[in-house]
């Protein structure tokens, strides 16, 4: 029985913290937005957390001075509960091969009224010139008339299931 609730505990508390990561990510990615968010690296360290923000353009993310750093430091300690916080920011070295990136630049041209086409075949295109083996973009919603619909766009080499697909194929995801 006291084993049990150990266990229990134990995976209670691995839910929470999570779901916490998930929440600073979510937020991370709300506030560093026109720096163009490319991912997230969390690390607990004996002397604090160290949150590594990968960004299109990290200026923006540094501020001048680094004021909006330190703001998002702020942010991150007294929201998230992460104690003594360092966040460290990184350029992205293509960001073609980005998945995040991708996703919200087409998230954007759909938002500035690109046909939903001629958005997904150019970001595919722009993947695959970035040096990708393989690219697949899928956009669902109201594209057109009332009902919904899928789009996909593809090119190159996909894999679709397995130990492959986790290892070789990168997500991203934006809503327009």
């Amino acid at each position: 029985m006291a084993g049990e609730k150990a266990v229990q505990r134990k995976d209670r508390r691995i839910v929470i913290e999570n779901v916490r990561r998930m929440l600073l990510q979510e937020y991370l990615m709300k506030q560093t937005q026109r720096a163009g968010f490319g991912g997230l690296d969390i690390q607990r360290t004996p002397m604090g957390t160290r949150v590594t923000l990968i960004a299109e353009r990290p200026g923006l993310v540094i501020g001048r001075k680094g004021g909006a750093i330190k703001a998002l430091t702020e942010a991150v300690e007294r929201q998230f509960n992460f104690d003594n916080p360092q966040i460290e920011v990184q350029e992205v070295s293509n960001p073609s091969l980005n998945a995040q990136i991708m996703a919200e630049k087409l998230s954007n041209a759909l938002e500035r009224g690109w046909h939903f086409r001629r958005a997904g075949h150019s970001t595919v295109r722009r993947i695959m010139e970035g040096g990708a083996k393989g690219c697949l973009v899928v956009i669902a919603g109201k594209l057109t008339g009332q009902r919904h619909r899928r789009a996909k766009f593809k090119a190159g080499h996909i894999k679709y299931c397995g130990e492959p697909r986790n290892t070789w194929m990168r997500k991203g995801f934006a809503i327009a």
